[in-house]
Order: C-alpha cells, then sequence, then structure tokens
C-alpha cells in the first residue's frame, strides 16, 4: 500500500509569486491523504525558501526542464497516484483533491485497468476581465473537450505511477510541449476522463505577451511539432534568447516568421516543404472543427450555456464532405499563406512599433 493516497508534483522555477497560494491550498485540502514535491529547476529567487515553510511539501533539487523536473519528481513519489500541477495554478475547493482520487478510482473501475488518466476543467485568472472575454471563453470551454491536442499541463494530470511508467514519463528531449506528448501518448494507450472540479491559472503570460500574440505562436509550435518540423525546434533556443536579450515584455513574432522562412528554404528545400505542407495540413484539418466552435463561442450569448450546434454541424457533415488526401494540401497551403502570408507582415509592422515605443520610453526614462 502506498503511503499517500496522492502525491502532488509541481514542477518550479523562479516561482515566489505564485507558488505560496497553491501550497495555501493544498495545505487546506480534507478527507485525503497526499505529499508535494516541488521539482525545482535551479531558482535564484525565494521559490525553494518559501516552499520549505509548508509541513506537506518535499524540496527536490533537479536538473533544469519541466519534463526532466517532473520525471525526477515522479520516481521519488510515494502515493497511490500522480497528480502533476502548474505553480501558477489555484485550486477552488477544500475537496479538490478527494474528488479527483475518487473520480478517478471510479473510472478506472469501470475501465477494468489502469490505463486511465484525469484532467480537469480551466479557468484563467486574470486581472482585466474586459479585456478579449470571448477569447478567454474560447480557451476555457474546450478545455472540457475529449479531442486530440487540447489537453495540457495547465489542466492538472492525474494517473497511477504503473500508467506514467508504462507511458515513459514526460519527454525531456525539447524543454517544452511535454505535456503535449504524454497527452497524446494517453490518448493511445489508454483514455482520458474528465475530472471534477475547476481549476483556476494564471493568465500572466497571455497578459505578458498579449493574448493574440502567444495564441498564434501556440499554433504556429503546435502545428509544426505535430508536422516533425525538428529543424524548426533546433533553431528555436537562438530565437527565445534574442527576445530575453531585446527585453521586451511583449513577445515579438517577427523572429519567429523569419526563422520558418528560412527552415523552408535552408533545411527543406521545394520538395521538402511540400511534404512538410501537407503534414501541416494534415493537423489542421484534425483540427478544423475549432472554426465551427469559435462561432458557437461567438454566438453564446443567443445560444445559452454549453451548447454547440456548429460544432455538430462539423462532426456530422463537414469531416465527411473533407475527409479526402487533397484537403491535407489545400489545409496545408491555406496555412503557410494564412501565417507567412497575412500574419507575418502584420505583425512585422506591429512588432516594430512596439520596438519603437519601447526605445522611447527607455531615452525618456533616461532624461
Amino acid at each position: 500500500m502506498a503511503p499517500f493516497d496522492i502525491s502532488v508534483i509541481v514542477p518550479t522555477l523562479n516561482e515566489e509569486a505564485a507558488l505560496p497560494a497553491l501550497l495555501r491550498d493544498l495545505q487546506d485540502q480534507v478527507d485525503v491523504s497526499f505529499e508535494v514535491l516541488v521539482a525545482d529547476g535551479g531558482s535564484d529567487d525565494r521559490t525553494v525558501e518559501l516552499a520549505r515553510e509548508f509541513t506537506c511539501v518535499r524540496v527536490l533539487t533537479c536538473g533544469r526542464g519541466r519534463g526532466r523536473q517532473m520525471n525526477d519528481a515522479a520516481r521519488a513519489a510515494r502515493g497511490a497516484y500522480l497528480f502533476f500541477l502548474h505553480a501558477d495554478t489555484r485550486l477552488t475547493s477544500d475537496a479538490f483533491l478527494r474528488l479527483a482520487r475518487d473520480a478517478l478510482d471510479a473510472a478506472r473501475q469501470a475501465a477494468g485497468h489502469d490505463r486511465v488518466a484525469g484532467h480537469c476543467r480551466l479557468e484563467f485568472d486574470r486581472r482585466d476581465r474586459r479585456r478579449h472575454p470571448v477569447a478567454f471563453r474560447y480557451a476555457e470551454e474546450k478545455m472540457a473537450f475529449d479531442r486530440p491536442h487540447v489537453v495540457n499541463g495547465d489542466q492538472g494530470l492525474l494517473l497511477t505511477p504503473g500508467f506514467f511508467d508504462t507511458l515513459g514519463g514526460f519527454d525531456e528531449s525539447l524543454g517544452f510541449l511535454e505535456d503535449q506528448r504524454i497527452a497524446a501518448d494517453i490518448r493511445s494507450h489508454g483514455r482520458w476522463v474528465l475530472l471534477p472540479g475547476t481549476l483556476r491559472t494564471s493568465a500572466r503570460r497571455f497578459e505578458a505577451a498579449g493574448f493574440y500574440r502567444l495564441y498564434i505562436l501556440m499554433a504556429m509550435l503546435m502545428g509544426l511539432y505535430w508536422a516533425g518540423a525538428s529543424a524548426f525546434f533546433e533553431r528555436l533556443p537562438d530565437v527565445y534568447r534574442q527576445q530575453r536579450d531585446l527585453g521586451m515584455g511583449k513577445l515579438l513574432l517577427t523572429p519567429f516568421f523569419r526563422e520558418i522562412r528560412t527552415m523552408l528554404r535552408v533545411d527543406y528545400g521545394v520538395r521538402g516543404t511540400l511534404r512538410l505542407v501537407v503534414k501541416i495540413g494534415r493537423f489542421v484539418r484534425s483540427h478544423s472543427w475549432q472554426m465551427f466552435y469559435f462561432v458557437d463561442i461567438w454566438l453564446r450569448p443567443v445560444l445559452g450555456p454549453r451548447r454547440y450546434p456548429f460544432l455538430t454541424v462539423h462532426d456530422t457533415v463537414f469531416v465527411k464532405l473533407t475527409n479526402f488526401a487533397v484537403f491535407d494540401l489545400l489545409a496545408g497551403l491555406f496555412a503557410v499563406v494564412w501565417f507567412l502570408g497575412i500574419l507575418a507582415p502584420v505583425y512585422a509592422r506591429l512588432d516594430r512599433r512596439a520596438l519603437g515605443e519601447q526605445a522611447r520610453a527607455a531615452r525618456a526614462h533616461q532624461a
């Protein structure tokens, strides 16, 4: 018998501002035995010091990289379940862990095996709820869907250590998207269940980078990742380094567009680019449902809560009409034109404006 019902695993890197609130939520949990493993990747702020103030916490010092940190903590865990959470997550009730445990117990019993993993609904904790209400509603509601590439680390991950070992743990090779890889592996080797309750997560990344900028980048990364564009990800650390060197709060998209063009020209050539476009199109076509879903979200004041008539049209009609290989090429060409032919010029201008504003602010500060 495991000494704890749940081992909560939280990877951290300079999370002194967010982590204590999550640890207080965990400390208040009732009717469940648990431990908390804070897997720190080398914080140089007070993250570790603050974590050690909580009696339920064990701090592990790990090599940097969220996948590596979570894998290290999983090997040290002593719970019957592993529950992976981000440091900027908040639990919405003091029975959250108990209800999650009971739900996964029931799902495993119904399935007759352990190849079941749970995730939660998600709500963004925003400083200004008047900004981008439709966009955030769009992002939040789809988190409850059982569709490929929707589940991510913000929604938590609850599963048995045995199933986690079967999956091979988190992918440590890239340093990001480890949640997407294990989510796809769970879908391939088992099944997902939606746990009761809602997690709250900070919208700080969207608010700092710009909602649409970050969402566009996420779409590009996901499409290229699942299309197997490894050459782009080899170039990616340099792009992030440029962003850090500029000291910009707002995310600049121009360097990413530039690297995609360079990759297509240098690494793939014409024939390789066509093959990559088809793979990208296959990924885009698998997400065609999001266009119909967006209409449902936009019409939410008229349709009422949790009604998706346009999504139903997609699933029952549109998928059948477009289920041909030629649409992979068409969807891929559309994606290339949209991102490189339309968004890239638009954000080149917006990025120049943002850099100009930063330069003027710096001069004013010096004066």
